[in-house]
């Protein structure tokens, strides 16, 4: 993958994990929750959820590489269109924020785990986002075994930093995001806007 290439999708990749989110919600609670130490399990099982994610939309769209190239420049411009209607959704979408209940109920580390993982493989709007977000990165002349290492590499680790700094930081920031998380979903919703309308016209 050319180093340009890799450092747009590395700032795209940062601008949706930072966008509102069940896993993002769920490390920021779990943090408010059970600390930071407890919530690295959630952390831990959300970025290899997410790994599963892009491997079923990678190698999906390498299925269809094979058979079109055509395809591919198809399913780029479907997929801006569709990250142009999800930045929508985000600009539109209410602040998130934590309400603690008064009593804590302890769990185990494999189910907070176990948590994380599911949100990010259940959640049939990630498969759709990347199936549309990962084909304006992706060279069909390179190996795409590689190109999957590097991009889910990348991203595990952009998803992992972005929510243990929710977790650690949850007391602090859901009050914020309570306060000011409508002009932050605007700005998230807006980087999707832009995404959606100008990666299909890359080369």
């Amino acid at each position: 993958m050319a180093f340009d290439t890799w450092l747009l999708y590395l700032l795209a990749a940062t601008g949706l994990s930072l966008s509102p989110g069940p896993n993002g919600l769920l490390a920021l609670t779990h943090g408010a929750l059970h600390g930071c130490r407890r919530a690295m399990w959630t952390i831990l099982g959300g970025a290899l959820g997410f790994v599963g994610v892009i491997a079923l939309s990678l190698f999906g769209i390498g299925a269809l590489l094979k058979s079109s190239l055509l395809g591919l420049t198809v399913l780029k411009w479907i997929g801006g269109a569709y990250l142009f209607w999800l930045g929508v959704q985000v600009w539109r979408s209410p602040p998130i924020g934590v309400d603690l209940p008064e009593a804590v109920v302890p769990r185990s580390g494999w189910s907070m785990f176990r948590q994380g993982a599911l949100s990010a493989l259940t959640n049939p709007k990630g498969l759709l986002f990347f199936t549309a977000f990962l084909p304006q990165f992706i060279d069909p002349a390179r190996s795409l075994w590689l190109q999957f290492a590097l991009l889910a590499g990348t991203f595990a680790v952009v998803e992992f930093l972005t929510e243990w700094g929710l977790a650690s930081a949850a007391h602090r920031v859901s009050p914020w995001l309570k306060r000011v998380g409508r002009r932050f979903n605007k700005g998230c919703g807006g980087i999707f806007m832009v995404l959606g309308a100008a990666l299909p016209l890359r080369g």
